[in-house]
């Protein structure tokens, strides 16, 4: 084992997710693609874990928290339909985050997020060639923070995937619910009749567990998902750590306001 292996050994277990392993790399790449989520629980080391729950409790006072709405697609209003459409309707979401920027170079999360062979694994689960940090300073890694009665409301990604890290959860309410393949984005099928009927309560979802330490990589461009409000004084903590698949991709200036309250450099 080299230095390099011994180092992510010491912050995820890899001993039971094996990154630097190609036969385990493919038996996750199928389980993603027939869920189209995959929970690999247990990723982090307790002492990494203790360490990360610390940073991210640190960063809560920092946290830019701006309560929006939005529609489920993530998109402008579109004038062709009325406003109670569910393809216009307006959904609160209200969780707060600190940046990139404003996590320290040596961190768990900037350790893990960067390194080597835990990228070369998320590439082989998750089909891409490469993967690459955002070109701004702001958007790469994230902690996520959802007090009593916040949550991220119902939506579909932008993005054909999404990698999480449960910090904290909530000791009450904040689940992360959703419903495959819903839409089809790429052929133009979005799906109204069967959104509207999800976010109005009238379709069963599915609950995904994820418990402290816990890995989520997710396919979330045609699955309709939340995290439902908190519901008792807890904070739910989670990272995101976002990725590219081509290089000096930077979110937008708008996006950057509106989601971190201002707008970061440039690499």
């Amino acid at each position: 084992m080299t230095d390099t292996d011994t180092a992510l050994a010491d912050l995820i277990c890899l001993d039971m997710h094996k990154f630097d392993q190609p036969d385990w790399r493919a038996q996750q790449q199928a389980m993603l693609a027939e869920t189209g989520a995959l929970v690999l629980s247990g990723f982090l080391q307790a002492d990494a874990l203790a360490r990360l729950q610390d940073e991210a409790e640190a960063g809560l006072s920092h946290a830019y928290f701006n309560p929006q709405t939005h529609t489920v697609y993530l998109t402008d209003i579109d004038p062709e339909f009325d406003e109670a459409h569910i393809r216009n309707r307006q959904l609160l979401s209200s969780k707060g985050c600190i940046c990139d920027d404003q996590i320290e170079a040596g961190s768990v999360l900037k350790q893990i997020y960067h390194h080597p062979i835990f990228k070369a694994g998320l590439c082989d689960i998750l089909g891409e060639s490469a993967l690459y940090p955002y070109a701004d300073t702001l958007s790469s890694v994230n902690i996520h923070y959802a007090r009593k009665g916040e949550e991220l409301n119902w939506h579909y990604d932008n993005s054909s995937f999404a990698v999480t890290l449960m910090i904290s959860p909530a000791t009450k309410g904040g689940h992360f619910e959703y419903v495959q393949n819903v839409r089809q984005a790429d052929k133009g099928e979005m799906g109204f009749d069967v959104t509207r009927q999800i976010v109005d309560g009238e379709r069963p979802v599915k609950r995904l567990s994820l418990g402290a330490g816990d890995l989520c990589l997710f396919r979330g461009r045609n699955a309709l998902h939340r995290v439902s409000p908190v519901e008792d004084d807890s904070t739910r903590q989670l990272a995101v750590l976002a990725y590219n698949s081509q290089p000096g991709i930077s979110l937008s200036d708008t996006a950057q306001k509106t989601f971190y309250g201002r707008i970061g450099s440039t690499a």
